[in-house]
């Protein structure tokens, strides 16, 4: 558990000083509020993305090891076609929407979109958030 925690947080902060540097493009249309990683003055960034833990897993009732693949998927694979954004800041609503279409486009399993989708709800529900 504690490599895995240690692997996720060394990939993000490499993606990162990747999108920091202009190495890793980024595309979007500015929806679902975007943010770039590392600018100055933005409230927030990827370090701020939190890794689930037994707290989380609990309060949202969720298995923590369906939220560790919920937030793996999150850091690994949503930057690389959109900007990073933090998980509170997702609309549930349209995420609903523009989840299966990102999940297909991405080439990956409908059971890595519910992760994904339950991942963003318990870090919601960690932060006192509705849903």
């Amino acid at each position: 558990m504690k490599n895995f925690k240690i692997l996720v947080s060394l990939v993000a902060t490499i993606a990162a000083l990747f999108l920091a540097a202009g190495c890793v493009s980024t595309v979007g249309g500015g929806n679902m509020t975007d943010m770039e990683a590392g600018d100055d003055g933005t409230v927030g960034g990827i370090s701020e993305v939190p890794n689930p833990d037994d707290r989380m897993a609990k309060l949202s009732g969720t298995p923590l090891v369906q939220l560790q693949r919920g937030h793996e998927v999150y850091m690994l694979k949503c930057g690389e076609c959109h900007r990073y954004q933090l998980p509170e800041k997702v609309d549930i609503m349209d995420w609903e929407d523009a989840m299966p279409k990102m999940i297909r486009h991405a080439g990956l399993p409908s059971s890595d979109e519910k992760a994904v989708l339950d991942y963003v709800i318990a870090v919601k529900k960690q932060k006192g958030q509705k849903y």
